[in-house]
């Protein structure tokens, strides 16, 4: 069992901070970092680092369980229960390579972060309409 997941608060993004760790935990078990079995940081090990009050965390921690996604062993920690990985998307995947190859064309020609992701949103708008991004 690991723990691979390091969570970033961003205090000015008007997203509630458990929200945000909900968002990064699924994000993590969607690119495989994390998978069914791994050990989530104690609430004091994120507190330590991301200076977030550990009832935040545990209310994070306390959604991923009602999601389905992780369980609280007494004693033990939280530990994911399931992924949320797509073969398609994984480590290694073609569409990844691909997504990999493009967003370096993208840095080669000049565009910014910012510009791709103005990009990526045009797009997803055309592919994906009436839904919302990540």
């Amino acid at each position: 069992m690991k723990s691979v997941v390091v969570f970033r608060i961003d205090r000015r993004s008007g997203v509630a901070t458990y929200l945000q760790i909900v968002r990064q935990v699924e994000q993590a078990l969607r690119m495989g970092a994390l998978e069914e079995g791994d050990r989530l940081p104690t609430a004091a090990q994120v507190a330590a680092t991301t200076k977030v009050n550990p009832n935040t965390t545990l209310k994070a921690y306390r959604e991923l369980e009602r999601m389905g996604l992780a369980e609280v062993r007494q004693g033990a920690g939280t530990f994911i229960t399931r992924t949320l990985a797509q073969p398609q998307s994984g480590p290694g995947s073609p569409l990844r390579a691909a997504l990999a190859d493009w967003l370096d064309r993208a840095r080669a020609e000049g565009l910014t972060g910012q510009d791709v992701t103005a990009l990526f949103h045009s797009a997803f708008e055309s592919a994906y309409p009436g839904e919302a991004p990540g």
